[in-house]
């Protein structure tokens, strides 16, 4: 039978860190870090993901309403940037672009 080793680590200096980790939290907060924990790495994958396919048309689709309306405020935000630098420029007399 194989020892079971992550990272180095042997058996009993696992069952360690885990009592450690159940002194810390308590055993009811476990379920919910693990949960959260899920959570952020589902999310840092989709994210990580979503780096790779930049080259790829964007697919609404496949977004989430959070996702759509985060894009459609930097679309907005954007648009009032450039209008205020328009608005500068006007202001300035600067007219060359």
């Amino acid at each position: 039978m194989l020892p079971l080793a992550i990272a180095g680590l042997g058996t009993t200096e696992l069952l360690i860190i885990l009592a450690v980790i159940i002194l810390l939290f308590g055993a009811s907060k476990l379920p919910e870090l693990a949960r959260g924990s899920g959570r952020a790495l589902r999310i840092f994958k989709a994210e990580t993901k979503g780096l790779m396919d930049d080259d790829e048309p964007a697919d609404d689709s496949r977004k989430t309403p959070e996702q759509r309306q985060i894009e459609a405020r930097q679309v907005d935000v954007e648009a009032e940037r450039q209008a205020a630098l328009d608005a500068e420029r006007r202001r300035h007399g600067d007219t060359t672009t």
